[in-house]
């Protein structure tokens, strides 16, 4: 079955890249609604705008999604990846500016956030993309494939000069609670340097040692290091997730990423729904309904640590 939330959860903070306050607000939506996110701020243009991945629009640093009239909202990945792995399928997300707020860089805010505003069960089924066949993406050295299989797995892995990053790997089965346990206080992360030639160019204005991970060398700049040893990959897989969701529904196939990022998650959407004969949409049953991200999650399953 699908779910909402019980009551609205609200969450303040700056955006990543632009620096402003945004205040949002997560709320319940009917069955079959889908995600979709409405700009408080606009009034003289159709203010809402769908979480769909043909809704995504070129951006090398995040997630943008914008409608027909050019009202977007940006870096959607983090707060799209806690509703999935929540197993929210219906939502309508207010929001009063241009930009999702950054919080501390991972999904871990949005997740506590929707599992204290309770998730309601509704009566329509889930349906789900299953995967055919493979499809697969490639720019350089980067690769987005997905392939047939029983439930959600995603498998990536990055390789960077930074010897505090180096080259890091992970699989994970997403059912079930696994992206709440496993994923979700894993921070976004960058380099010093990158960071320094963002805000030159007028990025990056709202980040802080507080919400991403910023390396040097081999150094880890942010106070208390890393929440885990291999926090950039998770991230990563996090990322996937939420670009992922933007399918419209669970996706159900083997997710594989190496080295790719947000633009070539969505190249590979695209190439999988311009071909009839890679998926095919699916009501989930009882069986496939125990091997989605999210189902029966709770607050047990939150990450515990000193720093949250």
């Amino acid at each position: 079955m699908q779910n909402t939330l019980k009551s609205p959860a609200r969450f303040t903070g700056l955006g990543l890249h632009t620096g402003l306050p945004v205040r949002m607000v997560v709320h319940p939506a009917a069955a079959d609604h889908g995600i979709r996110f409405r700009r408080t701020d606009v009034a003289d243009r159709d203010a809402l705008v769908p979480a769909l991945w043909d809704a995504v629009t070129p951006s090398r640093l995040c997630t943008v999604v914008e409608n027909a009239d050019g009202v977007s909202v940006s870096t959607i990945e983090h707060v799209m990846a806690a509703l999935a792995g929540s197993a929210i399928h219906n939502s309508l997300i207010e929001i009063d500016g241009p930009e999702v707020p950054i919080l501390d860089g991972s999904s871990l805010a949005f997740v506590t956030g929707f599992l204290a505003a309770g998730i309601e069960e509704q009566d329509a089924p889930i349906r789900a993309v299953r995967v055919l066949k493979a499809v697969e993406v490639r720019d350089g050295d980067a690769v987005a494939r997905l392939e047939p299989a029983d439930m959600l797995e995603i498998d990536f892995s990055i390789d960077f000069a930074d010897a505090a990053i180096g080259a890091q790997s992970r699989v994970l089965n997403m059912a079930n609670g696994a992206f709440v346990r496993e994923l979700s206080d894993s921070r976004t992360f960058c380099r010093q340097a990158d960071v320094d030639a963002m805000r030159a160019n007028g990025l990056a204005l709202g980040g802080t040692l507080e919400n991403a991970v910023v390396i040097d060398g081999d150094r880890v700049l942010s106070p208390g290091g890393l929440r885990h040893q291999d926090e950039p990959v998770r991230h990563k897989m996090l990322d996937a997730l939420g670009d992922l969701a933007l399918a419209g529904g669970p996706i159900l196939g083997r997710y594989i990423g190496v080295r790719a990022g947000h633009a070539l998650t969505n190249r590979l959407l695209r190439a999988l729904f311009a071909d009839p004969s890679a998926f095919r949409l699916v009501d989930c049953g009882p069986q496939t309904l125990g091997k989605l991200p999210g189902v029966g999650v709770h607050v047990g399953d939150l990450p515990r640590s000193e720093e949250h």
